[in-house]
């Protein structure tokens, strides 16, 4: 009776939790908003979490808010911070009760299709910081989970800034090994088009840069031919969080990322485990 229950509970389909991921002014807090609103229109639920303490507002309801818990410019007053100081430790004060988070997830997981996890806009403190990856490995270990790294369309018409966004979004990808979107936000402005052509056509970068001979635009040049492996194991959205348009791509690409962790992170993540387990072990045998 009891291995029967645990099948069952082990095929039972458990939440996608999208980490959203980009720099301040990238629109990322009303892409998450676009995301919870298409959700809901198809008759499904989400779970928001609110994880920047700095933020004046959110036009969302956040389920679990961590300015509930931790006040942003209390912090700096009693530890004498600046801004990203203030942050990163509301971050870490926070993460001590995540597995009081993980306990609310838990209860409501049977009833949520989507988890969504707003992160702050200093990129860094959450993509470098302890606290930022116990976070993340926490809900991979238990939940299919997406990085999605948003990025300002308009803004990176420049090659310059556009590189310097693969390097954000290779460096995140490398830190993570989740399985990764990059969603190129407010497409009703400027189409994420001439983004796609750039990473999928060397000389159609080379050519945006035929004009640029500084040192900068060389720097920019031979990076892009040694991002060109990386550019093919990226799965590339264009969005816009104000129109909704490009949503449904966005979710087919998110199922093919749910596959990929389904069928690379997660037998990966239970290797990396088991392996745990035995050094375990053999360190208390060796230790009786």
């Amino acid at each position: 009776m009891s291995s029967t229950n645990e099948s069952s509970s082990s095929s039972e389909k458990k939440p996608t939790v999208i980490i959203c991921i980009g720099m301040a002014g990238s629109g990322k807090t009303s892409f998450i908003q676009r995301v919870n609103s298409y959700i809901h229109s198809n008759g499904k639920n989400g779970y928001l979490l609110n994880l920047d303490p700095a933020v004046s507002q959110v036009p969302f309801g956040a389920n679990i808010d961590i300015r509930d818990t931790v006040n942003y410019k209390q912090v700096m007053k009693e530890y004498n911070l600046g801004p990203n100081g203030g942050i990163l430790t509301s971050l870490n004060l926070f993460t001590t009760k995540f597995d009081q988070v993980l306990d609310f997830i838990e209860k409501r997981s049977k009833d949520v299709d989507y988890i969504l996890l707003d992160t702050p806009g200093q990129i860094e403190i959450f993509t470098w910081s302890a606290s930022g990856a116990i976070i993340t490995d926490t809900l991979a270990a238990s939940y299919p989970t997406v990085v999605a790294y948003i990025i300002d369309t308009p803004r990176s018409t420049s090659p310059a800034t556009f590189m310097s966004n693969m390097l954000y979004a290779c460096s995140i990808l490398y830190k993570t090994k989740l399985p990764f979107v990059i969603v190129f936000n407010k497409t009703d402005v400027v189409s994420h088009d001439f983004a796609v052509e750039w990473m999928t056509d060397y000389e159609s970068f080379q050519n945006a840069l035929q004009d640029n001979t500084t040192y900068m635009g060389s720097l920019v040049n031979s990076m892009c031919l040694m991002l060109e492996e990386f550019y093919n194991s990226l799965k590339v959205s264009g969005v816009s969080a104000v129109t909704g348009e490009g949503m449904d791509e966005f979710f087919e690409t998110l199922k093919e990322s749910v596959h990929e962790y389904e069928t690379e992170y997660k037998p990966e993540l239970e290797r990396m485990i088991k392996a745990k387990v035995i050094k375990k072990k053999k360190y208390l045998v060796l230790n009786r």
